[in-house]
């Protein structure tokens, strides 16, 4: 790689490469040491950009949150309602910690990174907000992070959950449920729509939904590097 290209890129690189360790090998396996090796720069020119492996999780966390958001758009193009795909959401998260320890490894350090967790909140108290809004239309702004902020202790804990004793389809359920009646949706409705999602299977979403949320981190990251590059080329000057 030329030495300007290696200059200007080193942030994007960085990222490009612990997105994808962090997906495809766990984000407790992957170090700085291995980053460090595999892209032949200094562990101080990595901490330079990155104080702390959480900071780069917290990226990977913002382009999770991104993808989500574009994949609820699609499906809304789809004809699913903006309810429906919420439950799926969550549905194909819980299917493929389950059954993929590396997914559930992520999924639990973006849940227990205060960085990462703020991250989610914030996003997901505005996607919550258009979801169920029409069911808690007295809810002021407050009352709508508040619930995130329990909801988020839910999603967590019906991601992690596995016990025999507890069928992956009943943590579906119970975190739907559990959900939906916080945010006012009917009982008719909450059942009609956890009966639809255990209908589907939703296992092959998961594991669906995972390689394309790989893709997308590739596809973006890779992008990214590219018009790093091409802003370096113009002017080689810039870091």
């Amino acid at each position: 790689m030329p030495f300007e290209e290696r200059r200007t890129s080193t942030r994007t690189r960085i990222i490009k490469l612990g997105a994808k360790l962090f997906i495809e090998e766990g984000y407790s396996k992957t170090s700085f040491s291995r980053i460090s090796k595999e892209l032949d720069i200094s562990l101080g020119n990595i901490t330079f950009y990155f104080p702390t492996k959480e900071h780069l999780l917290a990226v990977l966390c913002n382009e999770l949150c991104s993808f989500q958001r574009e994949l609820m758009e699609k499906e809304a193009g789809e004809g699913y309602s903006n309810l429906l795909s919420y439950c799926l959401e969550l549905t194909s998260m819980t299917a493929i910690c389950e059954e993929d320890d590396v997914s559930r490894d992520f999924f639990h350090a973006i849940y227990t990174s205060p960085m990462s967790l703020d991250i989610i909140r914030d996003n997901d108290t505005e996607k919550t907000r258009d979801v169920f809004c029409e069911f808690r239309p007295e809810w002021s702004d407050r009352k709508w992070i508040e619930a995130e902020n329990l909801v988020s202790g839910i999603e967590y804990g019906t991601i992690m959950t596995r016990e025999e004793r507890t069928p992956l389809a009943l943590q579906i359920e119970g975190g739907l449920d559990a959900i939906m009646t916080l945010y006012g949706v009917p009982e008719e409705l909450r059942r009609q729509k956890i009966d639809k999602v255990l209908c589907m299977d939703y296992r092959a979403l998961g594991r669906r939904l995972l390689a394309e949320f790989k893709d997308y981190v590739e596809k973006i990251n890779e992008e990214a590097l590219k018009q790093a590059t091409a802003r370096k080329k113009h002017n080689p000057w810039r870091e």
